[in-house]
């Protein structure tokens, strides 16, 4: 028997567990906010950062060093940083580290008793931000995914979805809302990210949201062909061969990808070995990232000395750099009392067009949740204490009728629809190389899916869940490659076979809008933000 619906009040909703969402909620909370936190998952375990080590953007705070830092990324990302939200993420991250040392993290030391840290394991961390965010007295709703954003004519006023574990309807009625629900993977397996299938872009579109960035959202992990650890930094001490041993040239380089790609293209198997790490670091790689180790281990084989297959999985927006537009310091959007924080906001702020896995990602995910969950609190704090009895209407672009209960037949199953966008996104001929006929190829192909998607109908349970999941990657597709066929050039993990070249006629970002009909416009950068 199904339960009773389960209806909330909160001055602040987060929608997404992960680093990004929880320190939204321990900081509205903090401010005196009433919060309740939902998760598709299990707060703490799900999510990208949960099962992997991850480097952190931390610099303290010397002049010095903080400019090298600033500098490593913003050329390489296409100029497309902002010199002050580097700071302001700078000073953030060292803020939130010093906090996640005397709440307890389990920093390595040196042996002067100095903590190190640039690094954070993500089990010890996220068990940590979830036992900090139950002392915040934070309301976690877990295995709670959302459906739909509520609204009325002032702005956005909680979310409704399901519990999937018991199939209990539920709804936060909210003066804000945070979406921290992550980035877009496309189902590609990659460790930690079969739950981000971008689900907080469309409900954000949904409310009128913008999106920046979407064409930086091509990256692609180095993964063994037999495992879904997509953590790439170790290959900086990889060579890579072809099965009979000989080297490919040019594979372990900034174009190194590229040729992976190119070869796996043609048929040719890429095999890689671990063989340039000296012996006296390699116990301490296994340290540094152990799950990195366990594949190997359970096949029997020795990184440093056996050769192992290679591919390269999809990790779209959530090693891109592209999300939800931002307009001030609070991470709000343009849509009244909604915010965005971590993978589901745009990244371009400090790194441009182009980002790798965790440092920056990390940084970025533990500061805007920061200034989303202050930014919200006191956005709630302004509204007063009746702002969550509004009377608010469901967003969903998808017939998602309040009193459906299961999910009616349709032409396709979640999982078909989700194939046809993977068939669009995954080859590396059609988004890593790209070019106006293929982009455009694609996106007629996609237009289809998303107007089937559009008149199907979505039940409130799983497979509604799974019927959203699908919706929001096709969507999130359309927006990477109308964005993608809008940016004339290469920048930044941008490539245009076609426009091989980076343009400085094309210095600026890229905003872009629209459910049925898709529009992109150009967004001027202001000199305040150019770093000299």
């Amino acid at each position: 028997m199904r339960e009773k619906r389960l209806d909330l009040s909160a001055d602040v909703l987060v929608i997404g567990g992960g680093p990004a969402g929880a320190w939204a909620a321990i900081t509205a909370a903090r401010k005196g906010a009433q919060v309740v936190l939902v998760d598709k998952g299990y707060c703490g375990t799900s999510g990208a950062t949960a099962p992997s080590g991850t480097g952190v953007w931390y610099v303290k705070p010397e002049a010095a060093a903080r400019e090298e830092a600033k500098r490593s990324r913003y050329f390489l990302g296409g100029q497309l940083a902002d010199a002050q939200w580097m700071n302001r993420v700078l000073d953030q991250t060292y803020d939130n580290m010093g906090m996640l040392a005397e709440w307890g993290y389990p920093f390595p030391e040196d042996g002067q008793g100095q903590q190190h840290r640039r690094g954070l394991q993500g089990p010890e961390y996220m068990r940590l931000m979830r036992r900090t965010v139950k002392r915040a007295g934070v309301n976690i709703l877990d295995h709670s995914p959302a459906l739909e954003l509520l609204a009325d004519e002032y702005g956005v006023g909680g979310a409704a979805g399901i519990r999937t574990r018991t199939g209990q309807t539920w709804s936060v009625r909210a003066a804000a809302v945070v979406i921290a629900t992550g980035g877009c993977a496309f189902l590609s397996k990659a460790l930690g990210c079969n739950v981000l299938t971008g689900d907080g872009y469309l409900m954000a579109a949904e409310a009128g949201a913008e999106f920046s960035g979407m064409e930086f959202s091509n990256a692609y992990g180095i993964s063994p062909a037999f495992a879904s650890v997509t953590k790439t930094a170790y290959y900086q001490y990889a060579s890579f061969y072809y099965e009979d041993g000989s080297l490919v040239e040019g594979a372990g380089s900034k174009q190194g990808r590229s040729i992976i790609a190119q070869n796996l293209l043609a048929g040719r198997q890429v095999y890689a070995r671990l063989d340039l790490a000296p012996a006296e670091i390699r116990p301490l790689l296994r340290v540094g990232q152990s799950n990195f180790f366990l594949p190997f281990d359970r096949c029997g084989i020795d990184p440093f000395e056996d050769f192992f297959p290679v591919t390269l999985r999809l990790e779209g927006t959530v090693r891109g750099t592209g999300g939800i537009h931002i307009v001030d310091a609070s991470c709000a959007t343009k849509v009244a009392g909604l915010y965005a924080a971590g993978d589901a906001a745009t990244r371009e702020l400090i790194c441009g067009g182009f980002t790798g896995g965790g440092s920056h990602n990390a940084a970025w995910a533990m500061s805007s949740g920061s200034f989303a969950g202050d930014g919200a609190a006191e956005y709630a704090r302004r509204l007063g204490p009746r702002a969550a009895q509004r009377r608010v209407k469901g967003l969903s672009s998808l017939s998602l009728p309040l009193d459906s209960r299961a999910s009616e037949r349709r032409g396709h199953t979640p999982e078909q629809y989700a194939k046809m966008v993977q068939e669009e996104v995954m080859p590396y001929d059609r988004n890593l190389f790209r070019s106006e006929a293929g982009l455009e190829a694609s996106l007629a192909r996609l237009e289809q899916v998303w107007h089937t998607l559009r008149n199907d109908r979505a039940g409130w349970d799983r497979e509604g869940v799974k019927l959203r999941g699908a919706a929001a990657m096709t969507a999130t597709a359309r927006w990477m490659y109308q964005s993608a066929l809008a940016r004339r050039e290469s920048r930044g993990m941008h490539r245009r076979d076609d426009y091989p070249q980076q343009d400085q006629t094309q210095h600026h970002r890229l905003i872009t809008w629209g459910l049925d009909e898709i529009s992109v416009r150009p967004e001027p950068i202001g000199k305040e933000a150019v770093l000299q």
